[in-house]
């Protein structure tokens, strides 16, 4: 599900509660980080760090430990960039090579509405209201969780580039459905804050895709590259 929402290049694992994954051991670099965590806590934690190992593979580099840095970051090997998720019954990491992308951000989340009073402290005036548009359309779409969880991606792409807190009421969010229905469509974030410099430009919007499957919300933000603009004459 999230593999289908990124580009080719970046190398996406996935695994459901009943996934051998959801059994990978902790590395022991990474036990330490989850020793006082409910056991259901541990488990999503290895299995996605299992999926991020399997991707690491894939990409023909030897799997290691991933590991917690600043703000909770998970800290890659050098030469990749990436992102990880996980909620009940469900983790995936994406991977990608540094030359290719400049940040990916991932997220997921079950289907469902968020907790009473979440939404007005996290969603701006203007995505309430789109909110409310959308959610007479299309019933069946819990919209408040998607945003939430495109809120969630925007974030993850943001920090790597910036090290710095991006606050939910920093980045504006349009969620558009695709024309075969409102079961995936893409996000466009504008940033209300100066955004992240790539290639020495500054990048003040965000693109990124979601869907809805199986009981899942999952939703991805893609930073390419920017070519550095040639000196003037």
């Amino acid at each position: 599900m999230i593999e289908e929402l990124l580009p080719e290049s970046v190398v996406a694992v996935e695994a459901h509660a009943d996934d051998p994954l959801w059994d990978a051991p902790l590395y022991p670099a990474e036990a330490p980080l989850v020793e006082r965590a409910v056991a259901k806590r541990r488990r999503e934690f290895a299995a996605v760090r299992g999926c991020a190992r399997s991707a690491m593979e894939k990409l023909g580099v030897p799997p290691q430990a991933v590991v917690s840095g600043e703000r909770g970051a998970p800290q890659w090997p050098a030469g990749l960039v990436g992102s990880m998720t996980h909620c009940e019954g469900y983790c995936a990491a994406a991977l990608v090579r540094a030359a290719d992308l400049a940040s990916i951000g991932i997220d997921a989340e079950p289907h469902g509405p968020l907790p009473e009073g979440v939404g007005a402290s996290v969603f701006l005036p203007a995505e309430s209201t789109r909110l409310d548009g959308m959610a007479a359309r299309w019933p069946a779409l819990h919209w408040d969780r998607l945003l939430f969880s495109a809120k969630e991606s925007v974030y993850k792409a943001w920090f790597p580039l910036t090290r710095k807190w991006l606050d939910f009421s920093e980045a504006d969010i349009t969620l558009r459905p695709d024309t075969d229905g409102a079961s995936r469509g893409t996000l466009r974030a504008e940033l209300l804050v100066p955004g992240p410099l790539v290639g020495g430009h500054r990048l003040q919007v965000f693109e990124g895709r979601w869907v809805v499957r199986d009981g899942v919300v999952a939703t991805s933000v893609v930073i390419p590259h920017i070519p550095a603009a040639a000196p003037a004459p």
